[in-house]
């Protein structure tokens, strides 16, 4: 007896910013779709990546929201991470094989501060091999599984606060747990292998989790399950509003007349300082336009919303 086909869902215009807790296992990619198809969402995106073997704090933007997800994407993060000593594997984590042992040498409360020191403020990472940085159009880790080595050049990341504290045995083996603030592009793998590197014997991830992107903290987020667990209506308000990803911008709001032309892409002058980044708002009713930058007196359009989707938040807003 054949299966029955599987109802297919409708899909219905959703806005906003959902910070999601990734669970193991999951693909950044994969948790999108799961939390898209929850809500039933026409549209949607993410801020960045986390590791199938991260878990932690993974904004996902739907709707309008996704106009703005680039802006995260600088954004500094903070991590926890335990790093296994002794071991060095292919992937600088627990999903590789490992390729080297060594004996791990008695670590002093002395030379842990004087390695933490060393990977404090900048420093210069060369990025891993298994890793989505493309060349020549194709993602690192494709060229890795397929046993080639590819020219990286090493680059500038920022490490702003970084805790080491020895951690005891891990399967036989001594560990230390990681507490680290940094810059975007800092790859926590290849900070754990340097820090293994630093402390002569090598070392690999075996946790990895995102505490905090930009302002948001794993406190704020809700996991799978717990949407799962909702109704439908419940559903929609973890969603924080779309301006949520608009932090640290200038607010311009502009009457009617105004708000109208500037959603056509009219420019529009008024006493408001230059700035790149400003949030600009209508009046009546309340609600975001897009973004601007303000040059000379003149507020000018950088990304837009369409009435619709205005019409829709507002809508979404009294549900």
């Amino acid at each position: 007896m054949s299966a029955a086909p599987r109802a297919r869902v409708q899909r219905r215009p959703v806005h906003g910013v959902l910070l999601l807790d990734k669970p193991l296992g999951l693909t950044s990619n994969q948790a999108l779709q799961k939390a898209r198809w929850l809500l039933r969402a026409e549209k949607a995106g993410h801020t960045g990546t986390l590791d199938p073997l991260a878990s932690g704090v993974l904004p996902l933007c739907f709707g309008a929201a996704t106009k703005f997800s680039a802006l995260h994407l600088d954004a500094d993060k903070s991590y926890e991470a335990t790093l296994r000593l002794g071991e060095r594997t292919s992937t600088g984590d627990a999903e590789g094989d490992i390729i080297s042992r060594r004996p791990v040498p008695a670590i002093s409360a002395e030379q842990l501060e004087a390695v933490r020191q060393r990977f404090l403020g900048r420093i210069l990472q060369t990025p891993p091999m298994h890793s989505a940085l493309k060349k020549d159009g194709k993602p690192l880790y494709e060229y890795a599984r397929a046993g080639v080595q590819v020219e990286r050049a090493a680059r500038d990341v920022e490490i702003y606060e970084l805790n080491l504290v020895l951690a005891g045995e891990e399967c036989g083996q001594a560990a230390i747990k990681i507490h680290v603030k940094c810059s975007k592009g800092t790859y926590i793998r290849t900070l754990g292998e340097d820090i293994g590197e630093a402390l002569g014997c090598g070392g690999h991830l075996t946790a990895l989790r995102r505490t905090a992107t930009g302002g948001f903290t794993v406190a704020q987020c809700i996991t799978l399950e717990a949407l799962e667990g909702m109704d439908d209506a419940a559903r929609l308000r973890p969603l924080l509003p779309v301006q949520t990803l608009l932090h640290g911008f200038e607010t311009i709001t502009l009457g009617s007349e105004d708000a109208g032309r500037f959603l056509s892409g009219q420019r529009r002058r008024g006493a408001w300082a230059d700035t790149d980044s400003a949030a600009v708002f209508g009046s009546q009713p309340h609600a975001l336009l897009g973004t601007a930058r303000v040059k000379a007196g003149e507020l000018i359009a950088e990304r837009l919303l369409t009435p619709i989707e205005i019409g829709q938040i507002l809508e979404q807003q009294i549900r």
